[in-house]
Formats: C-alpha cells, structure tokens, sequence
C-alpha cells in the first residue's frame, strides 16, 4: 500500500479466476476469507484455483484428495451464493511434459468448473534458486529461457486446459540475473509460444500477481497482451493469484485495463460445462 496507490486490492469487478487457499501448500487462508473480501469489494464471482502437483517432490503432490477439496468449495458456494458471491470449484495443475499422461489422466476422472495449466519450477529444472546464478552466466537468453518456453508451448498443445496461468513467470524465477526489461527486448523469444497459445484456442491468462514482484509487471506484461490479440487471440483470463488475504484481487483493475486496451471485450470462463464470456466492467477509470 503506498500513497500513490492506497488501496492496491481491487473492487466492483465480475471475476477473479485465480485464488489459493488452505488447500494449497503455499496458502493459509480459509476459503471464507476470501468470500468476504469478495462481497464487501465487489467481486462477484470466484474461482477457487488451488495447487495440484504431479511429481512426487512438489509441494502440492497428493496434499489434499479431491474429494475434499470439492467438498470445501461447494459448501461454501452454498453459503455465499444467497449472499451475492458466486465461487467455482477450479485447479491450478502443475504441467510438465514428463507427466502429462498424468495431467490427462486426473482431469479424466476428476471434473472441475475451471482448469488453469500453470508451468511452475519443476525438480530438476535449471531455475533452482541454489545454482541459478552459475547456470544463467555466459549463457545466451534464447538458452535460459528455453527450458521454460518449451514446457508452456507443450501446456498449449496439450489441450487439457481451459487457460495458460502465468505465461511468463519464468522472469521472476529469473531476477535478478535476468530482469523484464532484458525480456521485453527480445519479444521474439516469446512470439512461437504465443503462436501455440492462439493456435490451440486456449485462453491467455492475464496474472496480476506479478504486480507484486520485482518485475513489477502482470505475467505477461501488457505488450505480450496486445500481440496476442494481434496474432488472432480471442479468449483471455484474469486472476490475482493470491496466496494471502491482502493478495485478493491484487491490483487485478490494471489486468482488467490491459486486457481492455489490447482489444478484448469480455473474459472466458467455465463453469463447468461449455465456455462463457464474462462481459468487461465499465469502469471509471478517473
């Protein structure tokens, strides 16, 4: 919170479709909580996104069942949906192509309102905090990123998912050896896998979370938005990521006004059949 910007969490918006809570490893916070925020800000529907890893060294890896976690969102959609707040059973599953056939599997047999495919650093990877340094020196940026790029090209591919979750967090995985703007001026790096992305008709998520990092931009940055639309996107998402109660709709406006500017009109969404559209807000932007 600075004076520029009092109160950084947003209002008086129709989705946020990104949100973790005591469900995740990385989280604390009762479903509840969030409900609350949510009616008295504004925000009148949420996607209850929590972790579900795949390799057996992650965190979320068998952390909570299914089950539960089902049972924990529809009951409290059941006591916040009189009261004006609407919450979706959704999951944030952890791709990598070395376990895709067990993505592919889970969602098989597993049914959610909303599926975020979200390529996080994975065991093994080269952006383990520990060597990362080492690893990125002398190396050209085509090569550091590519380990990343490739994994979310074949997350698009894949057609399991409803979105593409933070399309290019590997930038904070990376600061401070590689900062946004050595990112932003080889758009070119990016330019194939948004070309997946467009190709597969999956949705660009737009991650405010990022806001709050070092890069100090949404993952991807406004630019990469624009392009996207350019290249034939049509379908976009928006969520804040929280993790923590003053994460809740994190400056998620300013993903709303950079998905606006670059030409979309609406969100898609699922609520547990076919897509929708949610409808942008008309906001005053004074």
């Amino acid at each position: 919170m600075t004076a520029a910007d009092p109160d950084p969490q947003s209002r008086n918006l129709p989705l946020d479709s990104h949100l973790h809570t005591d469900q995740s490893p990385d989280s604390a916070v009762p479903i509840d909580v969030y409900a609350a925020q949510a009616l008295e800000r504004g925000i009148a529907e949420l996607a209850i996104t929590d972790h579900v890893d795949f390799d057996p060294e992650d965190p979320a890896f068998e952390y909570t069942t299914f089950a539960d976690r089902e049972r924990v969102v529809r009951r409290a959609a059941e006591r916040w949906g009189p009261l004006g707040v609407t919450i979706r059973f959704g999951v944030e599953l952890t791709y990598n192509t070395a376990w895709e056939a067990d993505v592919r599997e889970h969602l098989a047999r597993h049914a959610y309102d909303f599926v975020i495919g979200s390529v996080h650093d994975w065991p093994g990877s080269p952006y383990r905090r520990s060597s990362l340094g080492s690893w990125v020196a002398d190396r050209p940026l085509a090569e550091i990123v590519g380990p990343y790029y490739a994994e979310v090209t074949a997350a698009a591919r894949s057609g399991l998912f409803d979105t593409i979750g933070h399309l290019d967090v590997v930038k904070r995985y990376l600061h401070p050896y590689v900062t946004a703007a050595h990112l932003a001026a080889r758009p070119d790096l990016l330019e194939p896998v948004l070309r997946a992305v467009v190709d597969s008709g999956v949705a660009l998520e737009v991650n405010s979370s990022g806001l709050r990092h070092p890069s100090r931009e949404t993952y991807p940055a406004a630019p990469t938005v624009e392009r996207f639309h350019e290249l034939g996107g049509r379908r976009v998402t928006a969520g804040s990521d929280a993790h923590r109660p003053d994460w809740f709709a994190y400056r998620l406006a300013a993903a709303y006004d950079i998905i606006e500017a670059a030409g979309f009109t609406g969100l898609a969404f699922r609520r547990g059949g076919g897509g929708v559209e949610v409808p942008l807000p008309e906001r005053d932007r004074a």
